[in-house]
């Protein structure tokens, strides 16, 4: 099969439009790995890629799709064999390099990691970078020395991709959570993911002008940078930690060195793209077992047709959960 189907974004007239249509496999970049893809999922950096963001996509014809999860077509890698089911998340796929929302890929065999026995396909892709940021994110509160029973974490952001994933993981974990959210008719959906108090944005908002705020949290997952995300540190209890991992609020914010100074808290930075394979590996192994939560309430499947509808939804702010892209 040399033609496959995939969703192009193409610059017209000024805009940008994303349409499916047909391509052939020799028009993908040159690597060591093809794969059929499966199943990817549709985030945030993906709907600014498809509405021509310099920051993210800079060559346009292009396809998005910075997740996917497919079967090995053909390998120069010896790693990696014809028929391998596998996973490939973040780097230069579906930035620069055609991405997930195509049947098919060709990669670099550095990006691509076999799928953990215990994730199916569709489950790995009910995650993606999404879960995959999530994980991170506790992870680096869990060095940080954030444990269940210490108290109320915070999960900013809560109705989105990773912020929905990280109050069901925490929860499953046994922490307390607390999920903030501008969505108020959202509140039983993240109760049913087992927050057991739900934040309006707006409380977060207010007490910019002040260098420190009352002591709340024991631990945060912010998703959404700007302002909020120095609220929060303002508001962590002595000795806790913020994980920053996304910036649909802003990349910018009013800071001080009171909270570090007096309270002994920790702002901790999450990538999730750039991380080794290595390190994303040991994520994906947690996720498949100790960590492994039933995410079938969270998603919505759509096909590469639905996907423009989607993308349209995420950047009005209107996304609630996961959506899961089936390619078959």
């Amino acid at each position: 099969m040399s033609e496959f189907k995939a969703l192009v974004v193409s610059e017209e007239g000024g805009r940008y439009m994303s349409r499916v249509q047909s391509r052939h496999i020799d028009d993908l970049p040159q690597g060591e790995v093809l794969i059929r893809v499966k199943y990817s999922s549709l985030n945030y950096k993906d709907a600014l890629s498809a509405s021509g963001n310099k920051g993210v996509t800079r060559q346009y014809p292009h396809t998005p799709g910075i997740d996917a999860a497919g079967v090995v077509e053909a390998s120069s890698a010896s790693e990696l064999a014809i028929g391998d089911e596998v996973i490939i998340t973040g780097y230069d796929l579906g930035m620069g390099t055609s991405g997930g929302f195509g049947q098919y890929i060709r990669v670099p065999s550095a990006w691509v990691l076999k799928r953990p026995t215990a994730l199916s396909l569709r489950e790995s892709m009910l995650l993606g970078t999404a879960g995959l940021t999530a994980a991170l994110c506790i992870d680096k509160l869990e060095q940080a020395g954030v444990q269940p029973g210490q108290g109320p974490i915070l999960v900013t952001g809560a109705t989105g991709g990773v912020g929905s994933i990280a109050v069901a993981m925490l929860a499953s974990l046994g922490y307390e959570v607390a999920a903030a959210t501008g969505k108020a008719l959202q509140s039983e959906f993240l109760k049913g993911l087992g927050a057991s108090q739900i934040i309006d944005r707006t409380a977060l908002e207010a007490g910019g002008e002040k260098p420190m705020l009352k002591e709340q949290w024991a631990g945060a997952v912010d998703t959404v940078g700007g302002e909020i995300l120095f609220n929060v540190v303002k508001s962590l209890r002595y000795g806790a930690s913020v994980a920053c991992c996304g910036l649909t609020a802003g990349t910018g914010f009013s800071g001080n060195v009171l909270p570090f100074i007096l309270r002994n808290v920790n702002l901790l930075g999450i990538d999730s793209v750039e991380q080794p394979l290595v390190a994303k590996a040991s994520m994906w192994d947690r996720l498949s077992l100790q960590w492994k939560v039933d995410l079938e309430t969270l998603a919505q499947e759509v096909s590469l047709e639905q996907l423009p509808e989607q993308i349209e939804r995420i950047l009005a702010g209107r996304m609630v959960g996961r959506v899961l892209v089936n390619l078959d």
